[in-house]
């Protein structure tokens, strides 16, 4: 074993590592002890929900809320938690409870894993990973349980509270409330609200987290003005909270606008109640996955920026999926700096690595070739549904998001079994190409001669 992780790249490693935990979940969920009838689950149902959960993703093939004993919702709760925090922080953060030393080799995979350029400080930041996570979901649960508790009682109230805040947090998107995820709280601010908070703390990254939180500390004990202290900010950390603001900004303004008047939605709500759909779907489409508007009534229009947000994501080293919001800022920096004739990507008066900017055109241009190739064969194993819902459902389980036009539960298995390897390359696809191209890479000493082709 030792000598096969020996030979094992840590891209190889943490692949695996999800692929383990998705089979562990598949076997427990097949049991019979995991349904709701106390018969075994179809293997390839049981499949599908673990890859989703694992993969944090939230789409489904059979109810959450109906089909799943409470053994079947714990095993899907554990696998959320496990998707959420990442495999390798995980198995280290159990490592550091059993009183395992953390070897040299366990910090490089650790470092990997988390995308990081740096062996310093590691264990000290997974702690405060864990530590963080499971604060913010309490307080989550806590404030879900104001409402929960006084409709379902203290024990039911208290365990959807737990459930949703972990699904929430961790971008999961999957609930056990009904057959309608939160659209019976279509107009209830409590719960709008709470749950937006979770997916959007859960997907600015841990990174951002500290960061945020060390600069409040040195406003607090200086003199410097408020508006000074933005400044004091890494470059990852303004890039990630403005590129969030302005996305959920513009895509709440696009559903309220193409959805204003469409009655399937937004259309029959009052004004504030319209703000709060809009928020929501574009919040939740950034890889969270609960809905409280009918996905499948959407206009076009609306389907297609909804496309666009759930292929961006959330951020790095958070809990969603997409390429990640700090890939698109490069793209679009990298081509601004193109078309004026610059020859570095400057932002912030700060210069981006070439390297970096090259690491994000590879994720991307990866990304979207596996999405293609995935709609295509779609197309081919659902012949009946129509190419724009096709486009949805894919791109939904590629950038880990969960929601869908009402087409995963009439998947063939041909389709069940696409969505599902597109869910596991879409939570692996973008950590393992930043690792493929990392620092550590082999670099040869040959030099090609250069000679120029036309592009455009």
């Amino acid at each position: 074993m030792k000598s096969l992780q020996r030979n094992l790249s840590t891209t190889q490693i943490i692949a695996l590592g999800f692929l383990c935990a998705i089979l562990l979940g598949t076997f427990l969920l097949i049991l019979p002890c995991s349904s709701a009838s106390g018969t075994v689950t179809p293997p390839i149902d049981a499949l599908f929900t673990a890859t989703s959960s694992v993969c944090v993703t939230g789409l489904v093939t059979v109810p959450t809320y109906l089909h799943w004993s409470l053994f079947g919702k714990i095993v899907i709760l554990l696998l959320i938690q496990l998707g959420g925090l990442g495999i390798i922080s995980f198995t280290t953060g159990i490592m550091m409870v059993i009183g395992r030393k953390i070897t040299l080799k366990d910090r490089i995979l650790l470092e990997d894993a988390l995308n990081l350029d740096t062996l310093v400080g590691l264990v000290k930041f997974l702690r405060k990973i864990f530590l963080g996570t499971f604060f913010v979901e309490l307080i989550g649960a806590i404030c879900y349980s104001l409402v929960f508790i006084p409709r379902y009682g203290i024990a039911r109230g208290s365990w959807y509270s737990l459930f949703h805040s972990v699904s929430a947090f961790c971008n999961a998107g999957i609930d056990i409330l009904g057959d309608n995820s939160l659209a019976d709280y279509l107009t209830h601010p409590w719960i709008n609200l709470v749950t937006m908070l979770l997916i959007i703390l859960g997907g600015l990254g841990f990174i951002v987290w500290w960061d945020v939180l060390s600069v409040w500390k040195q406003y607090r004990h200086s003199h410097l003005p408020f508006k000074k202290i933005p400044g004091k900010l890494h470059l990852h950390s303004k890039i990630v909270l403005l590129t969030t603001l302005a996305l959920l900004l513009i895509g709440a303004l696009s559903v309220f606008l193409l959805e204003y008047d469409n009655p399937g939605t937004i259309g029959l709500l009052p004004g504030p109640g319209k703000i709060l759909a809009a928020f929501f779907q574009s919040v939740t489409t950034r890889t969270a996955g609960f809905l409280t508007v009918s996905q499948s009534a959407l206009q076009e229009s609306t389907v297609m920026i909804c496309l666009m947000l759930m292929f961006i994501g959330g951020s790095s080293i958070g809990t969603a999926g997409g390429i990640k919001t700090t890939t698109f800022v490069l793209l679009v920096l990298s081509t601004r700096a193109t078309v004026k004739g610059q020859e570095h990507v400057v932002v912030f008066g700060r210069t981006i690595p070439r390297k970096t900017v090259q690491k994000a055109l590879a994720v991307t241009s990866v990304s979207f070739l596996v999405l293609c190739i995935a709609i295509i064969g779609m197309s081919i194993a659902e012949p009946d549904a129509s190419l724009l819902d096709l486009a949805y459902e894919t791109t939904s389980a590629i950038g880990t998001v969960g929601l869908s036009r009402d087409l995963t539960s009439s998947l063939h298995l041909a389709g069940k079994i696409i969505i599902i390897l597109c869910m596991y390359l879409g939570r692996i696809g973008p950590i393992s190409l930043a690792i493929l191209f990392n620092n550590r890479a082999k670099r040869t000493l040959i030099q090609h001669p250069e000679e120029n082709i036309t592009v455009g």
